[in-house]
Formats: structure tokens, sequence, C-alpha cells
């Protein structure tokens, strides 16, 4: 089943890095998922979302506010 993988961002350094962990991830693991930035900021905020970068797995927000590690990652695309 594919996963639905959303990056929250405006585009700062911290949403780019949070992003290129993503991506490593999911090439690493062979995950099946589909990854896409929001980075406007009306978006954004119909998350709720008051600090970036914030990863939203299947609608469902997984982290905010920081930068996770990879092995977060993987247990929470797992």
């Amino acid at each position: 089943m594919t996963k639905t993988i959303k990056i929250l961002g405006t585009g700062c350094p911290k949403c780019k890095t949070v992003t290129t962990l993503v991506e490593e991830v999911v090439n690493e693991q062979n995950i099946e998922a589909t990854i896409e930035k929001v980075e406007d900021i009306m978006k954004i905020m119909e998350y709720n979302v008051m600090t970036t970068p914030a990863v939203v797995i299947d609608d469902e927000i997984k982290i905010k506010g920081r930068i996770p590690s990879k092995t977060e990652l993987v247990s929470l695309l797992k």
C-alpha cells in the first residue's frame, strides 16, 4: 500500500533537510510512497501546524517543528 507523505514547510533550510531525509529513507527502505512538498502557508495552516517543518503521513501529523532522525522516520514509515 502506497503511503502519502507531505512535508509542510515554506522552504527554509530545516524544511529542505527534512525533505531530503524523507526521500533518503523512502529510497533506502524501498517504501512505496508519494512525497509531496506543501509550501503554501494557507495549506499548511489547514493542518493547524504553527511550527515547521512538519511531516504528515497518510493525513496524520507525525512530526512538527523539528528535524527527525532517520531511525525515527524509518519506524514511522514501516
